[in-house]
C-alpha cells in the first residue's frame, strides 16, 4: 500500500483557523439577524391589527411595490391599495399617502397607486403622492418630516408590516399597522419576501442607529395637511 501524504503542519493549523473564522462569522450574522428581528417585533408588538378592528387614524400611509410595465400595480401592490381603500370607505382614515419609487420618469409608483385608487372610487383630493419613497425607511422618514405625518395606519403585506410599522414609530409617527394576507396565493415570491425581510430588519436597525437621512429631503409640504382636512 502505498503511504497516505502528510498535510504540513502550518498548512493544517490555517485551514483549522479558517474553520474557525469562518463559524464565527455565521454565529455572529446569526445573532445580528436575530438582534435585527427582535428589535422589529419589540417596536411592532401591540401595534398589528386586522382592517376592521385597526384604530382611526388621519392618514393611512401605503408603502410602493412594484408596477407593471404597462403601468398596473403588481398584485402584491393592488392588495395593499384595496386595503387602503377599504380603509378610506370605513371612515378608518381621511386620506392617503402613496410612498414609492419615481427615480426614473418611465418608472412611477405613487402615480400608478394614485390612478388605481381613483378608478375605485378614491377621491382624489383625498391621495398625496410622495415619489421619492425608495424604501420603507425613506417612506417612513419624509411622511414625518416632509408631508409632517404623526399619526397613520401603515399598509402592506402582512410579513413587511412589523418592520414598516418599527420604523415609523421609531423616526416619530405614531403607527399601526394593517397587512395583507391575499397576496400569500403567490407562494414563491411571498416566501421570497418572508425572507428577505430577516436581513432588512438588519437594515432597519442600521439606519436607524445612525439617523440617516433619507435620499431626498425638502421643504414642508402641506399637502396631507389639506386632504386631510378635506376629509
Amino acid at each position: 500500500m502505498g503511504r497516505v501524504p502528510k498535510v504540513p503542519v502550518a498548512r493544517s493549523r490555517f485551514l483549522r483557523r479558517l474553520i474557525v473564522l469562518a463559524g464565527l462569522g455565521a454565529a455572529l450574522a446569526m445573532i445580528t439577524v436575530a438582534a435585527g428581528n427582535l428589535w422589529v417585533l419589540r417596536e411592532s408588538a401591540g401595534q398589528l391589527h386586522p382592517a376592521a378592528e385597526v384604530p382611526s387614524a388621519p392618514v393611512a400611509l401605503v408603502l410602493g411595490a412594484q408596477v407593471n410595465p404597462d403601468g398596473e400595480p403588481s398584485a402584491f401592490l393592488a392588495a395593499r391599495l384595496d386595503l387602503a381603500r377599504d380603509l378610506y370607505r370605513a371612515g378608518k382614515v381621511k386620506a392617503i399617502l402613496v410612498s414609492g419609487d419615481h427615480a426614473a420618469w418611465s418608472y412611477d409608483e405613487p402615480g400608478a397607486m394614485m390612478v388605481y385608487l381613483v378608478a375605485r372610487g378614491v377621491p382624489a383630493d383625498r391621495i398625496v403622492m410622495d415619489h421619492a419613497g425608495f424604501d420603507t425607511y425613506d417612506s417612513c422618514a419624509r411622511a414625518h418630516r416632509i408631508f409632517g405625518v404623526r399619526q397613520a395606519i401603515v399598509v402592506t403585506q402582512s410579513f413587511h408590516v412589523p418592520r414598516a410599522v418599527a420604523l415609523c414609530r421609531t423616526l416619530g409617527i405614531e403607527s399601526t399597522g394593517v397587512g395583507d394576507d391575499t397576496a400569500r396565493a403567490y407562494r414563491p415570491l411571498w416566501a421570497r419576501g418572508r425572507v428577505r425581510e430577516w436581513a432588512a430588519a438588519v437594515k432597519a436597525v442600521w439606519d436607524v442607529s445612525i439617523h440617516r437621512d433619507p435620499v431626498f429631503l425638502g421643504p414642508h409640504e402641506t399637502a396631507v395637511e389639506t386632504a386631510v382636512a378635506n376629509g
